[in-house]
């Protein structure tokens, strides 16, 4: 398992749009730069995985169980309402599996996050505090 994470590499679009926060056992755990949502990633620390089926079962259930941690890490933020799950990899192929706090204000309510209006990224001390409260959350 730690050759698979030492061959690990982020793919550049998620590194340039996300910011990190810590590892999990399976998962390298991101933070979308944009502060109209809390919006974490997930990614698998594998290889060539591009598909939720390529991960082994133990993986899978890791994968699920860390996802339900976050989620639970969301959930208690005051203006999440629902969590939207998603893994897509239309433009980025590298598994990765999205969690979306959502609220009725956001400004993208009902509708999904994707090509909805511009980004706006954290400033430096709200991704701290952000990514701060995270950690101490999951305990990183």
């Amino acid at each position: 398992m730690e050759a698979q994470v030492a061959m690990f590499q982020l793919h550049p679009r998620l590194q340039a749009d996300t910011l990190e926060i810590g590892r999990l056992t399976l998962c390298e755990l991101r933070l979308m730069n944009d502060s109209r949502f809390p919006w974490i990633i997930l990614v698998p620390m594998r290889e060539a995985v591009t598909e939720l089926h390529q991960l082994s079962v133990g993986e899978q259930q890791l994968l699920l169980a860390e996802s339900s941690s976050v989620a639970n890490c969301l959930a208690e933020m005051e203006t999440v309402e629902k969590i939207n799950v998603a893994a897509l990899g239309n433009l980025v192929a590298q598994f990765h599996w999205h969690l979306v706090g959502r609220s009725r204000t956001d400004p993208c309510w009902p509708g999904p996050v994707w090509g909805c209006g511009e980004a706006q990224p954290y400033t430096g001390e709200q991704a701290e505090g952000l990514i701060l409260s995270i950690r101490r959350f999951l305990d990183l």
